[in-house]
This record gives C-alpha cells, structure tokens and sequence, in this order.
C-alpha cells in the first residue's frame, strides 16, 4: 500500500513527546501499533521497519523514547558513543514516565481519526521490554518484543529495579516473544526466567 508519514507532539506528564505516524494513504480507517525503538530512537531501520508495518495496513506511531532528555529529532548515532549515551538515558527515566508515555500514545490513537481503535504494540531491544509493558494495559490485544532487554533483570529505569515481572498477570493480550539464540544481552537463563513467569501468569505468548 502507498503509505504517508506526517508527525505530532503528544502530551505526557513529563512534557510534549515527539510522535512519527506512518499510514496508509488510502481512505478508511485501519488498526494501530505502537511501536517503540531501540536506544537510539528513530533511525533508518527503525523508519523503515515502521513503514512496511504500515505497507500492509497498519496505523504506525512511533515516540521519541527519550523526549525529556533529548531534544525533539534527536536520533543517536549507531557507535559507541551513541550506545553509551541510549544507555545512560534508558536509566536516567523512571519507570513511572515510560508507562505514561504507553498510556498517553494510546490515548492518542484511540482518539486518531484513521484507527479503528483495536491495538497492538511492537518494540526492539529496550523497545521490545516497553512493547511487554504497553501490553499491560487492556486496550493492547496483541504485543510483539523483538529481544527485550532487562526484564530479566529487573533493570530498567532510575534505579535499575523494575516491577515488570511481577506485573505480567496483568498481560491479557496475546504476546509474541523473539530473541537470537545467542544474544549477549539476555542469555538463555534469562529467557527461561521470562517464559516460566509467562506460563505461570498463563499468558498466550508464542
């Protein structure tokens, strides 16, 4: 599908958060997700991945993750320095903000006269934990991580000491959950320890 790209500023407890819509051009109303990036933010992959979501009739919203601690089209560089820099941002925001922005983005797209209303969340790398904890609000019916960092853990945020494990009961959307059999971020015990808590919480998750 031909798609457009236009962006917003939504409003958050922590300030004007810098959202990129991508959707398809034809006239109608199609389902939304909300996609949430990498440390860097919005970068060619992130734009492109958003845009073929989009291509097949999807509503694509994408925050600037960092909106209070960067400024608005801030995109970090993919080297060290930018990995440095994504990584002392990912624990210098508090948990409480990284859920008011989910709620704030889904707010937005109920409200967004192109959605039908009926969501779902998509994240990659940190991305894909925030897409885990979108999906504890009940408008998600459907939530996608590609590698999610920290659950694990417990360390996202200020901190470094997050609740999303405890929380997973109040997942009731269908969770489809992707890591690299090798990934050096979240190794295979700790993949074990998130998908034991998920059938625990009988969550429907592939």
């Amino acid at each position: 599908m031909i798609i457009q790209e236009e962006q917003t500023e939504i409003s958050t407890a922590t300030g004007a958060m810098r959202t990129y819509l991508y959707r398809p051009v034809a006239a109608g109303r199609y389902p939304g997700i909300v996609m949430f990036s990498e440390i860097f933010q919005q970068t060619g992959p992130i734009k492109r991945t958003a845009a073929l979501l989009a291509g097949h009739g999807f509503i694509v919203a994408v925050p600037e993750i960092f909106h209070e601690l960067e400024a608005p089209g801030t995109v970090i560089s993919y080297d060290t320095a930018g990995a440095d820099k994504g990584n002392s941002n990912k624990i210098s925001k508090t948990i409480a903000a990284y859920d008011d922005d989910a709620r704030a983005l889904i707010k937005f797209m109920l409200q967004y006269p192109h959605c039908t209303g009926r969501l779902g969340s998509l994240g990659i790398c940190i991305g894909g934990h925030l897409s885990f904890r979108c999906a504890m609000n009940p408008e998600i019916q459907a939530g996608v991580c590609f590698y999610a960092t920290d659950i694990h853990k417990r360390s996202l945020g200020v901190g470094m000491n997050d609740n999303t494990l405890d929380r997973i009961p109040e997942i009731h959307a269908e969770m489809l959950m992707i890591w690299g059999r090798q990934d050096p971020h979240v190794p295979y015990e700790g993949r074990r320890l998130v998908q034991n808590a998920l059938h625990e919480a009988g969550t429907v998750f592939t």
